[in-house]
């Protein structure tokens, strides 16, 4: 009797195994992930530039900091598996948003990667949906924007698709005295169609006005 009680453990214990180990194996290799080596790599050389009390060209000691702040945290938010992002409109104007489809069964027939959104004046996209970036209309700049973590800021005109990392809030404005895009964010990196296969349309900021808020 004792051997059949032993049995049935073992054969419990096999069984549990069987269903637990597909979970295991689906947990994200995030040290794969191209945008978590880009992060690591940005932190290492900061961190070095910190500890020899060197300045990066182009940085002042503030935006270091800042910078090995924000990327502290998308690393982070990488390692923990947090697979969606945030944008906040505060613009005064309609912002095109990218993101995947509610429904993901519809994704299967889609022609792009992600899908272009309207997001108005003052709202954020919903928790949990990923927001995976923002398009820039061809009249729109961003004035010190940098697509390398340790780069220097510079200006960039539209249209482009700009991405960002998951776990991060984006909030964009525009600045009053320049008219300019402001990025709360240090980096995002900028993408095309040759890039990606993202809908990064040649149209203007006054056509996206005239869009009728979607984004989730």
């Amino acid at each position: 009797m004792k051997i059949w009680k032993s049995l049935l453990i073992v054969l419990i214990v096999l069984v549990n195994l069987a269903f637990a180990q597909p979970s295991f194996a689906d947990r994200p290799k995030f040290s794969k992930n191209p945008d978590y080596i880009e992060v690591t790599k940005a932190l290492k050389e900061l961190s070095q530039t910190k500890d020899a009390q060197t300045q990066v060209e182009g940085l002042t000691p503030e935006e270091i900091r800042k910078r090995t702040e924000e990327l502290t945290l998308q690393k982070y938010a990488l390692e923990t598996g947090i697979n969606w992002g945030q944008c906040d409109n505060q613009t005064g104007n309609t912002v095109g948003v990218y993101g995947k489809r509610p429904n993901k069964e519809e994704d299967e027939d889609a022609l792009y990667d992600n899908n272009l959104y309207f997001l108005a004046n003052g709202q954020s996209t919903e928790n949990n949906w990923d927001c995976d970036g923002i398009y820039l209309a061809n009249d729109v700049k961003v004035a010190n924007f940098t697509s390398s973590p340790n780069g220097q800021g510079q200006e960039l005109l539209g249209p482009a698709a700009l991405k960002i990392l998951d776990g991060t809030q984006l909030v964009i404005k525009t600045n009053p005295d320049t008219a300019a895009i402001d990025l709360n964010v240090p980096t995002v990196k900028v993408l095309n169609s040759k890039t990606a296969n993202w809908f990064i349309p040649d149209i203007s900021q006054a056509i996206i006005n005239t869009r009728v808020p979607n984004a989730p």
